[in-house]
């Protein structure tokens, strides 16, 4: 659970690191099935190698490995996405009433693992009242050199901001001027093994890359309260409107759609 003093420093930089919700043999378990996971879809060919696509100066070189749903691969993920302390400490930020709105798992291998941009989550999926949030739940230590998750502090109090458009008019890739939102001025956040990092979509975060010999693995779980309408139909996934906490007042009509028979796909966010 968080303390009064880290809520309060949630609201005022838009982002907070929480411990112990995940150890022992629950978090072996889950790293795990992290590695299987990612064998099982390589072995099956799926396209699960990614990189932030545009032209903010990335080395070609370097990528990720990323998939959506762990739930729908791995059933300690599902019993993860309700483990009581987890949904505690998000209902302590968003409220009692807890939604899935989808999950993704990223590997950052050794001195070839890609960063990511300074972005705002928004774009993708935005809402009324920017209840969403990101918590990413941490399988192996992320240092400074193994390219940890990075914020500005308080730039979710601008709103969102106007993302960055390629001089040869290429696609949005909805990250942000990299003149104005360098990844090496923002803050870093470092966390340990089992470490939770929580932050609002409209907190701007990137990451450097991972230049360790040590591998990164990390668990996206973005949530929402439920009675906090899309603007936008994009970005279905499996489970989206799933109750993790609380109930749904408004009984799943905003939900995505049936998403729960929607045929499994890749996404193009990294997040």
């Amino acid at each position: 659970m968080l303390n009064d003093e880290q809520i309060e420093q949630y609201h005022r930089d838009g982002y907070i690191l929480a411990s112990g919700l995940f150890g022992g043999a629950q978090l072996d378990e889950l790293e795990r099935e992290f590695d299987a996971i990612i064998d099982r879809r390589m072995k099956n060919r799926a396209r699960i190698r990614t990189v932030w696509q545009g032209d903010w100066n990335q080395d070609p070189s370097l990528h990720l490995i990323s998939t959506h749903d762990l739930q729908a691969y791995s059933a300690a993920w599902t019993r993860a996405l309700v483990e009581p302390a987890f949904v505690d400490t998000i209902a302590q930020v968003i409220g009692p009433n807890v939604q899935l709105h989808h999950t993704k798992m990223f590997q950052k291998p050794p001195e070839k693992g890609a960063g990511f941009p300074m972005h705002q989550d928004h774009p993708y999926f935005p809402h009324d009242h920017d209840t969403m949030i990101a918590a990413v739940i941490h399988l192996s230590e992320a240092t400074e050199e193994m390219g940890c998750l990075c914020f500005y502090p308080g730039s979710h109090r601008q709103g969102p901001i106007e993302t960055y458009k390629q001089p040869d008019g290429g696609p949005q890739n909805h990250y942000l001027d990299p003149a104005d939102w360098p990844v090496e001025k923002a803050t870093r956040c470092p966390a340990r093994r089992g470490d939770v990092v929580i932050f609002s979509y409209l907190t701007i975060h990137g990451s450097a890359p991972n230049r360790s010999n040590r591998t990164r693995k990390t668990v996206l779980i973005q949530l929402r309260d439920p009675a906090d309408r899309p603007t936008t139909g994009d970005h279905p996934s499996h489970g989206q409107g799933l109750m993790l906490g609380g109930v749904d007042p408004l009984e799943g009509r905003h939900a995505a759609g049936g998403s729960l028979h929607l045929p499994r796909e890749e996404h193009t966010k990294p997040a």
